[in-house]
């Protein structure tokens, strides 16, 4: 008896513990999920925390809701002149609607990417179909694609409970039969562009240089009126003093003048005069007083 009662409670507890681990199921925070009964959805949306289902009719499916990339195949894609360019690009994509995405995949993230890439590529091809190669190279990538993301992240939405969060180009190269022609047009646009600013260096050059031609003269003329204003005004002043000094002891300025003469006279070496000894210019030699002996 007490063999079988152990049996029993053994028996009990392995069908509790088989019934809460096939009845109660966790969604991780990452997660989103949907049950169902028979392969049919009975409950959307399932969010993370603890939850309870039917053993055996029930089932639960889980899908990550995280951040996904899809790194598309390298395509060639004509643009609005009909020339190839090949790209490189990847899409940023994420599962917002579990039961949409459920139904159109069956859970499968293989095919949820097959099914996105054509997208991804009928909208790059639509997309540089109505540029040129110049508006392509000219333009910043990240804004080049904004209107293929916006407008294939409404259409997964509703194809596939999928977000379409952003499209990035890795790369565009060209074809060796156009990279040639586009590298010459581009040094040709290069050289015409520096053209065109040398002759507006050069215009404005000679701007500033006759400018400046042109202040310098009106600085010299300004100078050359002030110095001789100065110098008149001093040889006014300079005559005014030695006439003042002249008139006030005619004797000793007349010495004055005599002493600077000889100085200036005598003041290299092997200098000679010839001269009268009478003349006047040796009068103050003669005597310290101006009158003639």
């Amino acid at each position: 008896m007490i063999n079988n009662r152990s049996l029993l409670i053994v028996g009990g507890l392995a069908a509790v513990a088989w019934l809460a681990s096939n009845s109660l199921y966790v969604v991780d925070e990452t997660e989103r999920a949907v049950k169902l009964r028979f392969g049919e959805v009975i409950e959307e949306n399932i969010q993370p925390g603890l939850h309870v289902k039917v053993p055996i009719t029930q089932t639960i499916r889980k899908f990550d809701t995280r951040l996904l990339t899809l790194d598309t195949d390298t395509s060639r894609y004509l643009t609005l002149e009909q020339k190839a360019v090949i790209v490189d690009s990847y899409v940023k994509w994420q599962v917002i609607n579990p039961t949409r995405y459920y139904e159109a995949t069956a859970g499968d993230e293989l095919m949820a990417t097959r099914l996105i890439q054509p997208r991804v590529d009928e909208s790059l091809r639509n997309e540089f179909g109505r540029l040129d190669l110049q508006e392509i190279i000219a333009e910043r990538r990240d804004d080049l694609m904004t209107g293929p993301a916006e407008e294939l992240d409404q259409l997964m939405r509703d194809e596939l409970g999928v977000a379409i969060r952003d499209i990035r180009i890795k790369r565009i190269d060209l074809p060796e039969d156009v990279s040639a022609a586009v590298y010459e047009r581009m040094r040709s646009e290069r050289e015409r562009e520096a053209r065109e600013w040398r002759a507006q260096g050069e215009e404005e050059s000679e701007r500033i240089r006759a400018n400046a031609d042109r202040r310098r003269q009106v600085l010299l003329a300004q100078a050359t009126e002030r110095s001789e204003t100065l110098r008149g005004e001093g040889d006014a002043e300079a005559s005014a003093i030695f006439a003042e000094a002249y008139s006030g002891d005619q004797e000793f300025y007349t010495f004055w003048r005599s002493l600077n003469a000889y100085r200036d006279s005598f003041a290299g070496d092997g200098n000679m005069l010839v001269l009268d000894p009478s003349s006047d210019f040796f009068r103050y030699l003669k005597s310290p007083t101006s009158s003639s002996e």
